[in-house]
């Protein structure tokens, strides 16, 4: 238990560093990157955010300065370190104007064949893309 803890703790460090070697890969800093998080819940179809790992995510990604928003239907507000983030509206068409699309809660309601099809660059720590094939190159799971 105390090893899968510590897996645990180390977790949202790995993705933001998997979200900085993609961008590194495609010739794009972490720095000034436009990132959309989908998702900051700490479990799909709930509102609770308590030990959600996409606090911490969101907030290591803004302070290493990447422009981080997230959308989360069921999160209308979080706090993040200081600062109190508010989920967006979007729609899959706006997507092609972010550098990641970085899926952290999958929950009921996305349309993931349409994210995948706009998005420049998909992460996806959670699986969520797993039923389409074949995967896109512009698609990494974690």
């Amino acid at each position: 238990i105390a090893f899968a803890d510590e897996i645990n703790r180390q977790m949202p460090g790995y993705v933001v560093g998997l979200v900085a070697d993609a961008l590194n890969d495609r010739g794009r800093a972490l720095r000034g990157a436009r990132i959309l998080v989908l998702g900051v819940a700490y479990k799909p179809n709930v509102s609770d955010t308590r030990d959600s790992p996409a606090l911490e995510i969101l907030e290591t990604l803004a302070r290493k300065g990447a422009q981080v928003e997230y959308h989360d239907p069921l999160v209308p507000a979080v706090q993040v370190g200081t600062t109190t983030r508010e989920s967006i509206a979007w729609s899959a068409a706006d997507l092609g104007g972010r550098d990641v699309v970085l899926i952290l809660t999958p929950h009921d309601g996305y349309d993931w064949k349409a994210i995948v099809r706009d998005a420049r660059l998909v992460v996806d720590t959670r699986n969520a893309t797993g039923g389409l094939s074949p995967l896109p190159p512009h698609v990494l799971r974690l």
